[in-house]
C-alpha cells in the first residue's frame, strides 16, 4: 500500500531540505542552488534567510557573489524577483517566458491592447544592448515615443518583468545597501545568451525543474510544484520522470512525488526555533502550506510578515524595532519555547547589528 505522510512528517521533510533542521556548512553559492533560489523582491530578506540556514554565514560573501555575477536577481518563478545562481538563471529563463508574459498581460492587457509584444521586446533589447543598467523609467522614456498610449508603468513592467530578460544590477541587493532597481540585459551581465528551448519539443528544463523542486521541497503534489514555479506545463515532465520517482499520499489522499533518496525525517525529529524572512520559500513554495503554517495564518505568508518557526510551525511574527528583535506570538508559547525564541532572537539581533545589539522582546 502507498505510504501516507501526515502534515508533521511533511513539515520535517521541508525543514530538512530547506536547511532549517540543522544549519548547513556549505558555501553560499551552493546553498542558493540547493534551495532552488530565494524569493528576493525585498532586497535584504535573503540575508536573514541564509543566516537561519548556514553556519557562520557572512553576508559580505553573498554581496560579493552578486558583484562577481555568480548570483543574480531576476524575475523568474511566479513572476517574482528571485535570487538564483547565474547558471540557473540562464538555464531556466526561457522556460518561464510564456508564464511571465501571461502574468504581465493579466495586469495590463487592456492598456497593451494593439501593442505588438514581439516588436516591443525587440525594441527594448535594442535599447539595452549597450549593457548599461537602466531604471524602468529610463527605459520607458526611450520607447514611449513609439508606444505613447500605454501608461508608463504598464509599458515598463511588461518590458523588465516579462519581455526582456534582465538582471537587477548591484548595488541593489547588497548587504545594508539601499538602492533603486537598475536593469541590465541578462545576457550582457552574464556574458552569454540564455539557453534556448529544446529544438525537438522535449522539455529537459521542465524535468530538471521537477527534480530540483523535489530536492528542495518534496515530497509534494503537482499543484505544489506549480505554485512554486508558476508554470502550467509541467505535468508532462512529471509523467516523463515517474519511473525515477517514488510516490506517497498525504492525509487527504493526494498523490505526492519525491526523489527516492531525499531525506524524509521521522515526524518526531526535534525542530529548532528558526526566524524566517519575509516571503520565504519554505512557506510560499507550496499550494498546500499546511505542513508548516496553520490555515488561520496563511495570509501572513503573502503579506510580507516575517515569521518564527517553533517546533517546525509558524508560531510568531517578528520585526526589528530600534535594534531590538520584537517577537509577537500567534499562540501561547510554553516557557521552554519562549526561552528558545529569546536565545535565537538574540543571535539574530547580533547578526543584523554586527554585534552592537542582542536585544529581543517577546510579547506576552
Amino acid at each position: 500500500m502507498t505510504r501516507i505522510l501526515d502534515a508533521r512528517t511533511l513539515g520535517r521533510a521541508t525543514l530538512a531540505r530547506q536547511l532549517l533542521l540543522d544549519r548547513a556548512d556549505v558555501p553560499v553559492l551552493d546553498a542558493v542552488a540547493r534551495l532552488g533560489g530565494l524569493q528576493a523582491q525585498e532586497p535584504q530578506e535573503p540575508f536573514a534567510g541564509l543566516w537561519s540556514r548556514l553556519r557562520a554565514f557572512d553576508p559580505v560573501v553573498l554581496s560579493d557573489l552578486l558583484i562577481r555575477r555568480r548570483l543574480v536577481r531576476t524575475h523568474l518563478m511566479r513572476r517574482t524577483v528571485h535570487l538564483v545562481t547565474s547558471e540557473d538563471a540562464l538555464a531556466w529563463r526561457a522556460r518561464h517566458d510564456a508564464m511571465l508574459r501571461q502574468r504581465v498581460l493579466g495586469n495590463h492587457r487592456r492598456e497593451l491592447d494593439g501593442v505588438d509584444l514581439d516588436e516591443l521586446a525587440a525594441a527594448g533589447r535594442a535599447v539595452m544592448a549597450d549593457g548599461e543598467p537602466r531604471s524602468m523609467a529610463e527605459l520607458v522614456r526611450e520607447l514611449a515615443g513609439r508606444w505613447p498610449a500605454p501608461a508608463p508603468r504598464a509599458l515598463g513592467e511588461t518590458l523588465v518583468a516579462a519581455l526582456v530578460p534582465v538582471a537587477q544590477a548591484p548595488p541593489r541587493g547588497l548587504w545594508r545597501t539601499r538602492a533603486g532597481v537598475r536593469n541590465v540585459l541578462l545576457s550582457s551581465w552574464l556574458g552569454r545568451e540564455i539557453d534556448p528551448p529544446a529544438p525537438d519539443g522535449s522539455d529537459p528544463v521542465g524535468q530538471a525543474l521537477v527534480r530540483r523542486y523535489l530536492a528542495a521541497f518534496g515530497p509534494a503534489t503537482s499543484a505544489d510544484l506549480r505554485a512554486w514555479c508558476g508554470l502550467a506545463g509541467l505535468p508532462a515532465a512529471v509523467t516523463a520522470l515517474r519511473e525515477e520517482l517514488v510516490t506517497f499520499r498525504d492525509a487527504r489522499g493526494r498523490e505526492l512525488f519525491d526523489l527516492p533518496d531525499a531525506p524524509r525525517p521521522d515526524a518526531g525529529t526535534p525542530a529548532p526555533v528558526r526566524f524566517l524572512p519575509a516571503f520565504d520559500n519554505a512557506i510560499l513554495g507550496y499550494h498546500d502550506r499546511g505542513r508548516i503554517i496553520d490555515d488561520a495564518y496563511r495570509g501572513l505568508s503573502v503579506a510580507g510578515e516575517r515569521v518564527v518557526l517553533v517546533d517546525g510551525r509558524v508560531a510568531a511574527t517578528w520585526r526589528v524595532d530600534a535594534g531590538t528583535v520584537a517577537v509577537t506570538p500567534l499562540r501561547r508559547l510554553s516557557g521552554a519555547d519562549r526561552a528558545a525564541v529569546t536565545v535565537e532572537g538574540r543571535e539574530l539581533a547580533g547578526f543584523l547589528s554586527d554585534g552592537e545589539s542582542h536585544r529581543v522582546r517577546v510579547a506576552v
